[in-house]
């Protein structure tokens, strides 16, 4: 960690603790605490493969909390908070946002927020995170029927897709389809701004306009590859929810963003969910950083330049890919490379680098991820692969 943060950090300390010998004391066991503490290394996130969200939060992190704001968050009190929400909309061209716990949160606040008198119906690609990593959510607390679309390109839904599945008659065998779940990026792949801008003009001149959620988790990383911007995005979507711990590295939350109007049954639906919080300023503090420091100041694309050279080298070695890389998300074959679940993990072990669940036979990519693990993850590949090459 940068001996100037360091001091930075010492440096807001001291001045609260200024006056007698006992309150130096105080200080510096602090500042010690401080220099030894998790948050002034990523030493167990550098090696750490297995997900984005095997990040660790920095010293400036840690700079945020101690200077934010503590007002209550669940009454609409707090300022770092509702600053962080009118940024993150201004981000993406929305009127307001609201800040939750998760991900998973994010999405199941943004779908009840939409879904409001049954039967309804949502329309999302087979490998969507609503469908699969989120506990059955949306069939739980909305009681929302699920249609489940398989891409006819192999890649991701088109218009066609869309059309093909949607529910739009209101007889009384119908669930109509009220939202059209996208998410962007969808296990590590950009769905193009083109297919996107079709599907939302389509879904909103229907009657009544069916509603456009983005599960844009990862959404910071379609941005950094070059596909989109948040505004294009924003333009294409009704509410959009997007993470501040995949990828940014926060220690917590989520964010989702919309109308006033919406936002506004959103806070109904995350009190719903147990989700409110009072000083929600040591959430937001951080999140903020994770945004400009992270995002904003380019450290992804470094993580995205390792993902392809390791799937370069991968392929190269005889290996295979599911499918090709195209931000920080690398997808083993190991069938096909001629590997078991077994030999991979037991050969990674003495590697010193972390692989495996949640997700077998993906690796995650990440800014912390140091340049001695990669150096160590090409030779983990040289020797896993050696006898099939």
């Amino acid at each position: 960690m940068a001996t100037s943060t360091i001091a930075s950090t010492k440096n807001e300390i001291s001045f609260q603790f200024e006056g007698s010998d006992d309150a130096q004391q105080e200080r510096q066991r602090l500042l010690d605490s401080i220099s030894k503490s998790a948050w002034a290394h990523n030493n167990e996130s550098s090696n750490d493969f297995r997900s984005d969200f095997f990040t660790k939060p920095t010293l400036p992190m840690l700079e945020a909390v101690i200077s934010t704001s503590l007002g209550d968050g669940d009454m609409g009190e707090d300022a770092t908070t509702n600053s962080l929400c009118e940024y993150v909309a201004g981000l993406v061209g929305h009127d307001a946002s609201i800040l939750v716990m998760s991900g998973s949160m994010g999405n199941q606040v943004a779908l009840r927020s939409a879904l409001k008198a049954p039967p309804y119906s949502i329309l999302a690609d087979y490998r969507g995170h609503i469908i699969n990593w989120e506990s059955g959510g949306a069939t739980a607390l909305c009681g929302a029927l699920i249609k489940m679309v398989v891409p006819s390109n192999g890649h991701h839904l088109t218009l066609d897709d869309v059309k093909k599945h949607a529910i739009l008659s209101e007889t009384y065998y119908d669930a109509p389809t009220r939202v059209i779940s996208l998410e962007n990026t969808l296990w590590g792949t950009v769905m193009p701004l083109s297919d996107i801008r079709a599907i939302s003009k389509w879904a909103r001149i229907q009657d009544p306009p069916i509603h456009m959620h983005l599960d844009g988790a990862r959404l910071w990383e379609a941005v950094v590859a070059g596909a989109c911007t948040l505004r294009e995005m924003g333009e294409c979507f009704d509410s959009i929810q997007l993470c501040f711990t995949k990828g940014l590295g926060a220690p917590i939350g989520s964010i989702v963003t919309g109308t006033s109007e919406f936002i506004k049954r959103a806070n109904w639906a995350r009190k719903h969910l147990g989700g409110s919080t009072r000083q929600s300023g040591v959430i937001a503090a951080p999140a903020r950083v994770a945004i400009d420091d992270v995002f904003l100041g380019g450290k992804m694309k470094l993580a995205q330049e390792k993902a392809r050279r390791a799937a370069a080298l991968w392929e190269e070695l005889g290996g295979r890919l599911q499918f090709a890389t195209e931000t920080n998300l690398v997808w083993l074959d190991l069938e096909k490379s001629g590997l078991t679940l077994e030999q991979y993990n037991a050969t990674a072990s003495k590697f010193d680098i972390k692989v495996g669940e949640p997700v077998n036979g993906r690796l995650a990519f990440h800014y912390q991820i140091s340049d001695e693990a990669f150096v160590r993850l090409c030779e983990f590949f040289r020797a896993v692969l050696k006898p099939t090459s």
